[in-house]
């Protein structure tokens, strides 16, 4: 276990830093953490941000590196700045760490409130968010790993959407286990972990948001458990759509989306991981398929992939921040701008229909 992953809590867990300090809430892409943020965020003395993102975002902020302009870098990739409505004035222009420039910028955001964030990017990163603040708190949200699939696969039917690539359904699934393992290894180190299963927030919200108050020693409040409320911060893409409604409702039944293949691995690597895994992970329908555990050779195979295609993000992360801004408008211009305008146009249809399914 890397030494970051044991730190000592300064303050103690009962300081006022301890209780104000970061709160991270996590889980895999299509997991709820979109839904379980919009809840938690009501609360009158949280405010975290949306997918800041800044923690993946790193080689800003490391020599020889080191952007003058880091938010220019870092409203360009999530636009976490615009959608916050934070006046870059406020901010310093430069900062010795990535460390300072999170706490600075999160708090900056929250103002006396719990600070922090959620991201669905930090479900590989959390051992190193750890290592930063061992005064952190983390909320991990699981959801079975094959509706976790379907829902990226479903996302990814929208041709401008970031879930349109190669790989996803690898990324999807592996990820899962990622995320596990990430779990596992802050909750060994010490961490203030509180876990929780996306079936169980959207099937009684009520008993899920007073268990998350106890979890940070806040008395609970009755809007934790409403959609109602500002969703400015969250970005207009198609796939955000149904969070933004203002009523929590479970899914209605669509059409299978995973292959008989995809939904064979699925079964095969849920029974394994339960088998390793003390029963995690928790499912809330079974797989009607007889299917054995994978082999030796089908997991090489399988981890390859996943490795391959999560070495590709990391590479074009890096990429992107040694690049000149100037280039990454260019590119932008050319080859994004009819999936821009069209995901645009998306997000002003599905706010004019006001949606009212959470997926």
């Amino acid at each position: 276990m890397p030494e970051a992953i044991s730190p000592t809590v300064s303050g103690g867990p009962g300081s006022f830093e301890a209780e104000r300090g970061p709160l991270f809430v996590v889980g895999m892409w299509r997991s709820g953490t979109s839904l379980l943020y919009r809840l938690i965020n009501q609360h009158p003395e949280i405010s975290l941000m949306y997918e800041g993102d800044l923690a993946v975002l790193r080689p800003l902020f490391t020599w020889p590196n080191q952007k003058k302009n880091w938010m220019e870098y870092w409203d360009f990739w999530s636009g976490a700045l615009r959608r916050h409505s934070i006046d870059r004035a406020t901010l310093p222009p430069r900062f010795p760490n990535l460390k300072t420039a999170i706490e600075t910028v999160y708090r900056s955001y929250a103002g006396s409130k719990i600070w922090g964030c959620k991201s669905p990017n930090y479900y590989d990163r959390m051992d190193v968010l750890y290592g930063m603040f061992p005064q952190a708190r983390f909320i991990v949200i699981w959801r079975d790993p094959a509706d976790v699939c379907r829902s990226a696969l479903r996302a990814g039917k929208i041709s401008y959407s970031w879930f349109n690539r190669p790989g996803m359904f690898h990324r999807a699934l592996f990820g899962c286990r990622i995320l596990k393992a990430q779990s596992e290894r802050l909750r060994q180190g010490g961490a203030q972990l509180h876990e929780l299963q996306y079936e169980d927030l959207v099937g009684d919200p009520n008993k899920t948001m007073k268990e998350i108050c106890q979890f940070l020693n806040l008395p609970f409040d009755e809007r934790m458990t409403s959609l109602k409320g500002d969703h400015s911060a969250i970005d207009p893409a198609a796939q955000h759509a149904k969070v933004k409604s203002d009523r929590i409702i479970k899914n209605s039944d669509e059409a299978e989306i995973l292959t008989e293949e995809q939904q064979r691995k699925i079964a095969s690597y849920i029974r394994l991981w339960q088998e390793r895994c003390n029963g995690w992970p928790r499912v809330h329908q079974v797989l009607n398929h007889d299917s054995n555990k994978p082999s030796t050779a089908e997991e090489l195979m399988d981890w390859s992939i996943y490795r391959y295609w999560r070495f590709s993000d990391r590479l074009k992360k890096c990429i992107y921040c040694a690049a000149p801004l100037w280039l990454l408008n260019s590119y932008r211009v050319v080859a994004k701008k009819p999936a821009l305008l069209l995901r645009q146009k998306a997000a002003a249809e599905q706010e004019s229909k006001a949606p009212e399914v959470v997926s």
